[in-house]
């Protein structure tokens, strides 16, 4: 199985064709999903005693399999958090697997984490993290928020020498992502909603008067820096101080919106970010990165290390090898270096290029937001915020933003999907794709007709 036999050569030879074309497509193709009988159908067994060959299994996922998933990077795909992965980081992405490296220890992949590290060295510059600051990349937001949280208590509890509350909690805004709850219910904690503003913002007064009321109990503060939803950034530059002053753990969620920090004329909707003890984004969703990839910083590494790191007697030969063994910052043991790709990519096309693209999606949502008031058949919910356009369509009831949605999907022509906001039934897009055109805006907002 493990021999290099000319058909092995020749399979390589198609699959990195296959990448190469995949990369190259222009128009890229929607597709659709199909159900299990269909594609039981169309497949047939595929894993069986005598394997039906590399050359078969290619073509099973080209022409079957590959058409039955739909293409996050297609230009009008407008729904969740999309992705728009660069070519180099895509391609790298075959590198990394190719090489075999095990990116959880520095003796086992010293030269992968020192480009991690350099990856996540910009990340935390753009926030004005100090020199001390540094992380890990893990699979999405949910583990980098979960492993966060579990940072913060610990460090809590180490502060009050390890003394803890009946039950741990962590202070949220009313808009936080479903990961922030998800990630209290894996730890037995609770998440205490915090009231936001008119501007759907959690602020610095509001953190104190919860401080006050339930602080006795509180481990960390979690805060948003781009809602999924609305793109929201709360009010840092208030919370941030609160926390400080009260020694308490300050966790950033912009696993969206940090890639906005890259533009500098956006860059004070971020002010007080510098705060935070740790935070995350996810260069999967704005930064041109293939899933999956979410960048986990912490201001001092030694309060997760402390955590994090696990402990057995095979694992000791690691330790006398360098200080930075990234398995030590997360909920993991066994990493893939899959911050890679998005490093490759960096020193590829250079930071000010990434800062050109994010530029191009942001203008991409003001033009959106243009021709939603220059309708007669849409309104606009709330003024655009990083990326995203929230909007109604005037006299549709939840059914019909459904149907609407599921057609479209079918045909091929955009994937935009129906979310709520103040309990009403609303569209939202989302732009990171620098890739699409106000054009492309034009021909959903005229099918919304």
């Amino acid at each position: 199985m493990h021999e290099y036999t000319p058909e092995i050569d020749d399979l390589a030879d198609d699959l990195v064709a296959f990448a190469r074309a995949r990369t190259r497509l222009d128009p890229i193709a929607l597709d659709h999903p199909r159900t299990e009988a269909e594609l039981r159908a169309s497949c047939g067994p595929t894993v069986t005693p005598a394997g039906i060959g590399g050359n078969e299994a290619l073509r099973l996922f080209r022409e079957v399999l590959a058409p039955a998933c739909l293409s996050v990077d297609y230009t009008k795909y407008l729904a969740f958090v999309p992705a728009a992965p660069t070519e180099a980081s895509v391609l790298f992405d075959l590198v990394v697997g190719a090489h075999s490296i095990y990116g959880g220890s520095w003796i086992e992949g010293a030269g992968a984490v020192y480009a991690e590290n350099e990856a996540l060295r910009w990340l935390a510059d753009l926030a004005g993290m100090p020199a001390s600051t540094g992380g890990v990349f893990v699979p999405g937001g949910t583990i980098g928020n979960l492993s966060a949280m579990v940072a913060a208590r610990g460090h809590a509890q180490a502060r009050r020498g390890g003394n803890r509350p009946d039950r741990w909690a962590f202070l949220a805004p009313e808009t936080s992502h479903s990961s922030v709850d998800s990630g209290a219910l894996v730890m037995d904690a609770d998440v205490i909603p915090v009231a936001v503003d008119d501007r759907y913002r959690m602020t610095g007064p509001a953190v104190a008067a919860a401080l006050d009321e339930h602080g006795d109990r509180v481990a960390g503060v979690v805060a948003t820096a781009g809602t999924t939803n609305l793109g929201i950034i709360d009010e840092l530059s208030t919370i941030g101080p609160v926390c400080r002053e009260r020694g308490v753990w300050l966790h950033v969620d912009a696993a969206y919106g940090g890639a906005g920090l890259a533009v500098p004329e956006i860059r004070p909707l971020f002010a007080g970010i510098e705060h935070a003890d740790s935070y995350i984004v996810d260069p999967h969703k704005w930064l041109f990165a293939p899933f999956d990839c979410c960048a986990l910083l912490y201001r001092e590494p030694d309060d997760a290390r402390a955590v994090h790191a696990q402990h057995a007697g095979y694992l000791e030969f690691l330790d006398a090898f360098g200080d930075w063994n990234p398995s030590d910052f997360a909920i993991h043991l066994t990493r893939r270096t899959r911050g890679l790709p998005f490093w490759f990519s960096l020193a590829t096309h250079g930071t000010d290029a990434y800062a050109d693209a994010i530029r191009v999606t942001i203008d991409l949502a003001n033009d959106a937001a243009q021709q939603i008031e220059a309708s007669e058949h849409l309104r606009l919910v709330v003024e655009p915020s990083l990326s995203i356009v929230v909007f109604e369509r005037i006299g549709w009831d939840a059914a019909q933003y459904q149907a609407w949605t599921e057609q479209m999907m079918e045909d091929g022509t955009a994937f935009v999907v129906p979310s709520r906001h103040d309990g009403q039934p609303v569209f939202r897009f989302c732009y990171v794709n620098p890739r699409t055109t106000p054009d492309e805006t034009a021909s959903i907002i005229a099918a919304l007709a």
